[in-house]
């Protein structure tokens, strides 16, 4: 009597043991999915394209997207925070982009697809120096070679 308790003792732990595996799996594998999104979720190609001229603060060149951090200057003369996020370092790399292609204190103008939510976010498209420079090869469309 007492060994048959005990093995339904056993499979009960062992039910709740592959029930939290389950659970943290999926909660994993959920965050992964919201983590790597869908172009439309957040940007609006039927707005256009956007353009934006600052200094680059930041540029995050890691998967599943880079992001460039650029200080612009709004109409009224105020520092704004853009984000222009990337496509993964290997596509750059595929279009001519490297590691240390911006740096900090780089000026430089951004143009990409807008943030359905009228964040100062885009889709990057094109970046191009100071000098005139176009960094890579731009994405003319959305769809990625």
């Amino acid at each position: 009597m007492i060994a048959a308790q005990q093995r339904v003792t056993n499979m009960q732990t062992s039910k709740r043991a592959s029930m939290a595996v389950t659970i943290g799996a999926t909660a994993l594998i959920s965050t992964w999915a919201f983590a790597h999104h869908s172009f439309a979720v957040f940007f609006d190609s039927e707005q256009g394209i956007v353009s934006v001229k600052g200094t680059v603060t930041d540029f995050n060149f890691r998967n599943p997207h880079g992001i460039i951090r650029l200080t612009v200057t709004d109409k009224d003369g105020k520092p704004v925070e853009w984000k222009a996020e990337t496509n993964s370092p290997s596509i750059l790399e595929r279009r001519g982009w490297k590691r240390d292609s911006l740096k900090a204190g780089d000026e430089i103008t951004v143009e990409g697809w807008r943030a359905r939510d009228g964040a100062p976010y885009m889709r990057m498209r094109k970046v191009t120096r100071a000098d005139g420079t176009v960094i890579g090869i731009p994405f003319e469309t959305l769809e990625v070679r």
